[in-house]
């Protein structure tokens, strides 16, 4: 068995793991802010406008140069920005109306999507071992959320329609994203995708609406976080992942996202993952090592 240059896409994987790490601690802080009465038109304001300020201001100060793109890349930027704020909105609406777990499984069919935009449109073969990660990361994703024991057909429809339409919309992101990243740098691509989903969810909900609400100060530390770590940082890591395993590989590897959730869930909240769950815990990790296997990138 070989490792396909390992030493330039390793950082890709383990950047794409600390993002799916991340986005399955903010998964869980965000349902319960809406159990502390925020809403989800609230949070995915109060999400993108504080990232897209941070971000700026730290662009501002240590990489000025990446604030500069060409105006003709304006419009493909307001659509990267529509497809980021459905992506949050949607997942943040289906997390708010099913369970977690349902949320995470819908959203990550997104893999599925890529793949066949990858084959359909980009003209790219998926290799044996791509076709057999997918199903294997999707398959263990079922597993590990415990789906097998939900009756997803008899949940909130409105969150079920919700949390497929953020598979859509994250799969749209990530090949968009990666379209960027061929002019841009990451985190070029990234403010740029913030700034005008800000824009879009503060024409949409009432501007800055959110701001005003009357939250106690440990709801806006946990905002704070969703904001930089489940967002800034997050979506900056799993771009860099993109850039350097391609957005096929990268929307596998980041099904490890509910393995992560349990993991947290194990050390913080003592819950112990019942055996179907450790299964399908190891046929993800399984799959993202086999995106590892010598094979022309999809």
């Amino acid at each position: 068995m070989h490792l396909q240059h390992t030493s330039s896409s390793i950082p890709g994987y383990i950047y794409i793991v600390l993002a799916a790490m991340l986005w399955a601690a903010s998964g869980s802080v965000s349902k319960f802010l809406f159990n502390s009465r925020v809403t989800p038109f609230q949070l995915v304001q109060l999400r993108t406008t504080i990232s897209a300020a941070v971000l700026f201001l730290w662009l501002l100060v240590r990489n000025r140069e990446f604030l500069s793109i060409e105006r003709k890349d304006l419009v493909y930027f307001s659509l990267l920005g529509i497809a980021l704020a459905a992506t949050q909105f949607t997942y943040l609406y289906a997390i708010s109306k099913i369970h977690v777990a349902a949320a995470i499984l819908l959203q990550y069919q997104a893999p599925v999507l890529i793949a066949a935009y990858a084959v359909l449109f980009a003209r790219k073969k998926l290799t044996l071992f791509t076709i057999i990660a997918i199903i294997g990361a999707i398959s263990g994703c079922y597993l590990m959320v415990g789906a097998y024991s939900l009756n997803i057909l008899s949940m909130n429809k409105a969150g079920i329609i919700s949390g497929l339409a953020s598979a859509v919309a994250f799969a749209i992101y990530t090949v968009e994203s990666e379209y960027g990243m061929r002019s841009y740098t990451p985190w070029a691509v990234l403010f740029y995708a913030l700034l005008f989903a800000a824009i879009v969810w503060n024409i949409f909900y009432p501007p800055l609406g959110a701001f005003l609400q009357n939250y106690d100060d440990g709801a806006w530390w946990l905002i704070l976080f969703v904001g930089t770590f489940g967002t800034i940082l997050s979506f900056g890591l799993y771009n860099e992942g993109i850039k350097r395993i391609s957005s096929t590989h990268a929307s596998i590897t980041a099904t490890l996202e509910p393995v992560m959730a349990g993991v947290i869930a194990y050390f913080f909240l003592g819950e112990i993952m019942e055996p179907w769950q450790i299964m399908g815990a190891g046929l993800v990790i399984t799959s993202v090592v086999v995106l590892q296997i010598k094979q022309k990138p999809a």
